[in-house]
């Protein structure tokens, strides 16, 4: 049977009466509908019975519309991916009409067959604002009614938008829907998970990448409609549902409810702040962006190639001031960035400037020391930087700076480089005494 048929035979069938179950307790049957009535939500009907729909339209956050070059910068091609595909799943993903964002609530999360996503929120834009669909199962036995409703959506909307969504929501979906045998997992054309670019951005600034920390000090979630004030605690959401299942009150699930709803409007609030984010960084005022967001925006790109974008912006970091930690490791990746562009000018000069430091760096010695070797034909110098750094590992390990692992790691590579390095200067100094080296014994 075709998608489409599938479709059209759920469509009439959902006029049929819904196939028998057992009858509920009258407490659970009295709480499922005080749960209705709380949400202003109705009974859904298919092919497998019926299930629980709430539906709600909001103003905001406002439809973002996607610049598909910063959507190839978020969906990299993968490992079997050929590049024409990565630039079709790109173009297909700029048109927002076709974006589903998808939030589940489960029953624990450890995943596996013993799961269940009892709740499943859907979520997308519509008529200037957002149109949000919560799938909800009364009982194990509605399971084959949500999932159909699920694939129903997928079908219309195929670009799939989740937080976290592709190492839990999804596969936790996939498994559902394959263990009931009859239902077509209902694969989405693209998937544009929202934590990994999130976490490059602002994990330095904020530590905790949550939707709910994120909304907080990045969204600013009270001035776009909605605040974390009243949330429930998350951790408790599997013991509302089994409290409910066992005739419990309704009033903790609604909770639920309102936190789920609140999830895909930050997963749809973050979409946008993202793509700002990445489109024309350059452009953005100091107090819209600090100089983190820029490191972290410099560090996405450098990691997608495009270099060019990468240098610039690490530069306006480095500018901008970042805290010294990190200062240090963005020198060292601008440096790497100008090598490979073969700016050995600019990369020796950081390169420099990082082994003048407190402490220095092993790899700007390292680095330092190859290029005096091998371009600037200073092996005198490359000796006294190879020296230089034994010299600060001797320190770093009377100190303890340094792990044993790290310390014995590096101490072999300066180990191998000094000597060999000695051995080449003892060799031009047998070959042309006058034009050796002389200053190799510091």
């Amino acid at each position: 049977m075709t998608e489409d048929l599938q479709d059209r035979w759920s469509r009439i069938s959902a006029l049929k009466p819904s196939r028998r179950r057992e009858a509920l307790p009258a407490t659970q049957l009295q709480e499922a509908d005080h749960l209705t009535r709380l949400l202003g939500a109705e009974t859904g009907r298919n092919r497998y019975g019926e299930h629980l729909v709430a539906r709600q339209w909001y103003s905001s956050p406002e439809m973002c519309v996607p610049d598909p070059s910063v959507l190839r910068v978020l969906l990299p091609p993968g490992p079997r991916m050929l590049p024409h595909a990565a630039e079709r799943a790109a173009l297909l993903a700029a048109d927002p009409s076709r974006w589903l964002f998808l939030d589940t609530e489960t029953t624990g999360l450890a995943g596996g067959t013993g799961t269940y996503a009892f709740l499943v929120g859907l979520a997308w834009w519509d008529a200037g604002g957002l149109q949000v669909e919560q799938i909800f199962m009364r009982d194990h036995d509605e399971e084959h009614s949500l999932l159909l409703e699920v694939a129903r959506h997928l079908r219309t909307r195929d670009v799939l938008v989740t937080f976290n969504g592709k190492s839990f929501d999804w596969p936790l979906l996939e498994t559902r829907f394959r263990m009931t045998r009859s239902i077509q997992v209902p694969g989405p054309a693209v998937h544009l998970d929202l934590l990994h670019p999130a976490r490059q951005l602002w994990r330095l600034q904020l530590g905790s990448v949550r939707l709910a920390e994120l909304e907080r000090q990045i969204l600013g979630a009270e001035l776009l409609g909605w605040s974390r004030q009243n949330d429930i605690d998350s951790s408790r959401i599997p013991e509302f549902y089994f409290d409910y299942l066992r005739g419990g009150r309704a009033e903790p699930l609604a909770g639920v409810f309102r936190h789920n709803r609140m999830d895909l409007r930050g997963l749809a609030a973050l979409a946008g702040r993202i793509f700002r984010a990445l489109a024309q960084p350059e452009m953005m005022e100091p107090s819209e962006q600090t100089a983190l967001e820029l490191y972290g925006v410099s560090r996405l790109l450098n990691r997608r190639g495009e270099r060019l974008r990468a240098r610039t912006l690490y530069e306006r970091a480095l500018a901008a001031g970042l805290p010294a930690p990190v200062d240090l490791t963005a020198r060292h990746e601008l440096a790497r960035l100008a090598k490979h562009e073969r700016d050995f000018t600019y990369a020796t000069r950081l390169w420099r400037e990082l082994t003048e430091c407190a402490g220095p760096s092993f790899e700007a010695c390292e680095q330092l020391s190859i290029h005096h070797e091998r371009r600037a034909a200073d092996l005198p110098e490359a000796i006294r930087l190879a020296r230089l750094a034994l010299t600060e590992l001797r320190r770093s390990q009377r100190l303890g700076l340094i792990k044993p692992h790290r310390h014995a790691h590096w101490l072999a590579r300066f180990g191998r480089r000094l000597s060999r390095l000695e051995n080449k200067a003892q060799q031009l100094r047998k070959r042309d005494p006058a034009r050796a080296p002389r200053s190799q014994i510091i």
